[in-house]
């Protein structure tokens, strides 16, 4: 177990019921009472709620709530989503606490969420731990409308412990946990998925060797920490240092950490069930958005993974798998085809699809040496053309490899070419044929923030 380091003050702020609460406040509304939840009307009374106001919440609706499932009894506004403007929410509100907070002391978790060391800064404005977040949490109220919760800790873990479990049950919405109270508090604190980091499976795992409390993962790591070791491999490191309320990682770690690999990826969960033939549309959509995507960021890829899971009827595990290119690229005129083709092979051809994931993976910056080989672009050139594999091999061998080389530099040029006239213009300016079939997204996404409206 490591020492402890509790020299530090961190702070967790969160935004109330962030979605609902703009929505108030855009209709002058005040959000801790008003019953409001941000859900797309259009779709079924299946659809999640995006957000469910305080008050609604207070009175025993989930979080995560489907429409369905709020009691018809029940009064209250229905907001469609708004993404654009929740996203300039969160500039406002980001810019308040840049007025007191260096950005190399703030990591923004999330939309709603955000670390603060506020170690140098308690001195500063002559205050204790508690008086800074009252500021910025009345700053917030004060200039945007917007209800914050906030913890507090030594560490990054337990200010966002005390956030979660604490902040939400308190009187003035703050959380304060140190290595000592957070034993006395929440040791026995039942369920262990409250917990940061803790998801669904993990608690499975561990209650089936008898524990349930983060008292129990304590224990088990004096008693035998490698049993641990074998269920969660590195993983069970972050899970003893937590169970005892330590977190060495500082934001000043996570703002030095540099990634080896980079990726890009898009998942789709569609509106209904599509057929094979439909599905394979959309992977195609979704494989042409990433090449530009990866064109306009300068980047190549040299494997591309997609995931495909099926009708939630079929209860049918998803379907995974990758293509890897011999040298890193960008012309979509050989990938997409490539990656089609991956999807015909992994599919299964009778089973109606709801959920697609496409990611290129391994992305390096352009410039990078290697040639194409033939058999980059047996499946390309055999789909665009029309020719047989057969085909594919006699005429490429009769081809120079420098006119090969030439194509993918055409298929570069036209790549920047629609990505300056979309920047310019909009993403609608110009798009394939295939966006215009009955089952596709990508013109309906194109307005689209986070899956949903602007």
């Amino acid at each position: 177990m490591k020492e402890s380091t509790a020299n530090r003050t961190y702070l967790c702020i969160d935004l109330k019921s962030f979605y609902a609460s703009v929505e108030c406040v855009e209709r002058g509304l005040d959000p801790m009472t008003t019953d409001l939840v941000v859900a797309d009307p259009t779709r079924s009374d299946k659809t999640i709620c995006l957000a469910v106001s305080p008050s609604l919440r207070a009175r025993g609706v989930s979080s995560r709530a489907r429409v369905f499932e709020i009691p018809k009894s029940y009064e209250y506004i229905m907001a469609p989503p708004r993404m654009a403007l929740y996203i300039e929410y969160a500039a406002a509100i980001y810019k308040v606490y840049l007025d007191y907070i260096s950005a190399d002391d703030m990591h923004v978790y999330s939309i709603d969420e955000v670390f603060l060391d506020v170690t140098h800064y308690l001195k500063r404005y002559n205050c204790t731990p508690k008086q800074m977040a009252n500021l910025l949490m009345g700053e917030v109220e004060r200039r945007v409308g917007v209800r914050a919760t906030a913890g507090i800790g030594p560490n990054l873990y337990l200010c966002k412990i005390a956030l979660d479990i604490l902040a939400k049950h308190a009187p003035d919405f703050i959380g304060v946990l140190d290595e000592q109270s957070y034993r006395k508090k929440l040791w026995d604190h039942r369920p262990l998925k409250d917990f940061w980091r803790i998801g669904s499976g993990t608690a499975r795992r561990l209650e089936r060797i008898g524990i349930t409390t983060m008292r129990g993962i304590a224990e088990q790591a004096e008693r035998d920490e490698e049993l641990l070791y074998r269920m969660f491999g590195i993983d069970a490191e972050l899970l003893i240092d937590h169970a005892y309320g330590i977190e060495p990682t500082t934001i000043a770690d996570i703002k030095g950490y540099k990634n080896k690999s980079h990726s890009l990826s898009h998942g789709q969960v569609l509106m209904r069930d599509y057929t094979n033939a439909e599905a394979e549309l959309i992977v195609k959509e979704m494989t042409e958005q990433l090449c530009h995507e990866m064109s306009g960021v300068g980047m190549l890829t040299k494997n591309i993974s997609i995931a495909v899971g099926y009708s939630n009827a079929l209860k049918a595990p998803m379907s995974h798998g990758s293509v890897s290119f011999s040298v890193p690229i960008e012309a979509a005129s050989i990938i997409i085809p490539k990656v089609a083709a991956l999807y015909r092979r992994i599919s299964e051809p009778g089973y109606p699809v709801r959920r697609i994931f496409v990611n290129f993976n391994d992305l390096q910056k352009k410039g990078a040496d290697g040639q194409i080989t033939l058999f980059d672009l047996m499946d390309s050139e055999s789909e665009e053309e029309g020719k047989t594999k057969g085909q594919m091999r006699r005429d490429d061998m009769n081809d120079p490899v420098a006119e090969i080389h030439a194509k993918l530099r055409r298929d570069a040029a036209l790549q920047e070419t629609v990505n300056s006239i979309r920047a310019k213009f909009g993403k609608d300016a110009m798009f394939r044929g295939m966006d215009l079939e009955d089952a596709a997204t990508t013109l309906e996404r194109n307005h689209q923030v986070g899956g949903h409206k602007e």
